[in-house]
């Protein structure tokens, strides 16, 4: 008989609480081809509620690349005492905008920050409109969290810059708010660009970690990388290696892309060819931990859980930090 699936794999972490989930809520944003979509999960019970904004990379999957996606860790997120907003980005699958007529396509790479400005803006709106979180959010504890593309968005996020094609300007559209930023599987600096992904996604080759000042954890992992991408096996560690101020690496043995399958439960060999609950357990367990410290700093979860993944008898990976 094989083991049971563990929740945290053995890192520590609080009891887990009922979750309330609410979704679609719309929102219109003045010259947004579609209005923003959201999916809002939340702890039943609990107040101060530190935030999660949650983007979702720009896979190949039909629901994935959407409010739909990333259950396995948004919904551990919500139980364990977050309050996870996930909105649908244009480039999602689920909008058939990919090849639409704009500066922005295939990746939407501006409106995907601009949807996170816009959520921010609007928390009064959107924490009246779910049923019984009027009144719980922290707004003084928020923090990003993004996979892949989304990686990128929380990038940008927290002061990484690229160029803008339509003028050659830096865009550079960092946002105060945003206390930390978690970044898995993000693309790395865009001088190591390969010619494969310049030709099809040619922003990321402009990508830029210097302005990169909030505090970040940098997820990837042994198998986290391809020569279509970087000829450089460490090419998704630059935004750890290459930014000012406090940042943290979490790297994961035998990790894929999609980190054993992050983005939905029983994820096939399109979403991550290493698919493995425990990796998945490790990660959002080890996210929750650095969120909770960084967020409060008084609070020993991060140390614990790094203790804790050091002691393990076959860690599931390794943390490396610098201030």
């Amino acid at each position: 008989m094989s083991s049971p699936f563990t929740e945290s794999a053995g890192i520590p972490v609080n009891d887990p609480v009922p979750v309330s989930t609410y979704h679609p809520l719309v929102l219109n944003i003045p010259e947004r081809v579609v209005d923003l979509q959201l999916k809002v999960s939340a702890p039943a019970t609990g107040d101060t509620l530190p935030v999660i904004l949650m983007s979702h990379g720009n896979g190949p999957s039909n629901f994935v690349s959407s409010l739909h996606g990333y259950g396995p860790v948004v919904n551990f997120w919500a139980a364990h005492g977050f309050v996870v907003i996930q909105p649908t980005h244009l480039d999602s699958m689920t909008l058939g905008l990919r090849e639409a007529d704009s500066f922005e396509t295939p990746l939407y790479w501006r409106s995907r920050v601009t949807d996170m400005h816009f959520i921010l803006d609007h928390l009064d709106e959107i924490e009246a409109a779910v049923p019984g979180l009027s009144g719980r959010i922290d707004r003084n504890r928020i923090a990003a969290v993004g996979h892949s593309m989304g990686g990128h968005t929380v990038g940008m996020l927290c002061g990484e810059t690229v160029t803008d094609p339509r003028d050659s300007s830096q865009a550079y559209l960092p946002d105060g708010r945003i206390k930390v930023g978690v970044m898995m599987g993000t693309p790395g600096r865009g001088a190591d660009l390969a010619e494969y992904a310049n030709e099809r996604w040619p922003i990321l080759n402009s990508t830029e970690f210097d302005k990169m000042t909030t505090p970040a954890l940098i997820i990837s992992g042994d198998d986290d990388w391809t020569p279509l991408f970087s000829a450089r096996q460490d090419w998704r560690t630059d935004a750890y290696h290459l930014s000012p101020g406090s940042k943290d690496l979490l790297w994961l043995y035998g990790a894929s892309h999609g980190f054993g399958g992050v983005s939905s439960y029983d994820a096939n060999e399109i979403e991550t060819p290493d698919e493995n609950p425990e990796r998945v357990a490790t990660l959002r367990a080890m996210v929750w931990a650095y969120l909770r410290t960084q967020l409060d700093p008084g609070d020993t979860a991060w140390p614990d859980a790094v203790a804790a993944l050091a002691t393990q008898s076959k860690p599931m990976g390794h943390v490396e930090s610098r201030p």
